[in-house]
């Protein structure tokens, strides 16, 4: 496995529109291996391929805790509902962060390494991840979505809030 250079904005292929996927082989799963690396390499949660260079229709996401990662190959949104504000970053926009409305709930329709389709439901923190890797397939970047900039002081805050209600609510239990 390799790490590959994440792309940083203003790089056009960023705002490509990615093409589908047709060549399902050992190619498709050597890229979808190194992206998943250079994701964990980079502290991502989520990467697409325009963020390596590559304007095709593959996105990874992984929120660890001993779940697989998504692996994402052509995916449609096909459900999608109610809405919720948060704070995002991306890899491609390093130290940029602000808060995006995404929907919350939703399912996606995607294939597998192997040409497979699956369907997949998703809400909150996980819909967010694979909502904002999806807009990455159609040139979509999350700073044309951002309603408000956060700077790193002010989500070091909320991160840390997070962690002391968790931590009350710990205590509680």
């Amino acid at each position: 496995m390799a790490i590959l250079d994440i792309v940083k904005h203003p790089n056009a292929v960023l705002e490509q529109n990615c093409e589908p996927v047709t060549k399902f082989d050992k190619k498709l799963g050597v890229l979808l291996d190194d992206m998943h690396e250079t994701m964990v390499e980079n502290d991502g949660v989520g990467i697409a391929a325009p963020q390596i260079g590559k304007a095709i229709r593959v996105a990874i996401v992984d929120f660890g805790e001993g779940q697989e990662p998504i692996e994402m190959v052509n995916p449609e949104l096909v459900l999608f509902e109610g809405a919720d504000t948060d704070v995002e970053g991306c890899l491609s926009f390093p130290g940029i962060f602000g808060e995006v409305e995404r929907y919350d709930h939703i399912k996606i329709k995607a294939q597998e390494r192997d040409g497979t389709w699956y369907e997949l439901e998703a809400e909150g923190y996980e819909a967010r991840a694979i909502l904002h890797e999806m807009d990455h397939l159609d040139g979509v970047l999350f700073t044309s979505k951002i309603s408000k900039y956060v700077t790193q002081e002010e989500l070091d805050a909320m991160i840390a809030e997070s962690e002391a209600e968790a931590a009350a609510e710990e205590e509680q239990v």
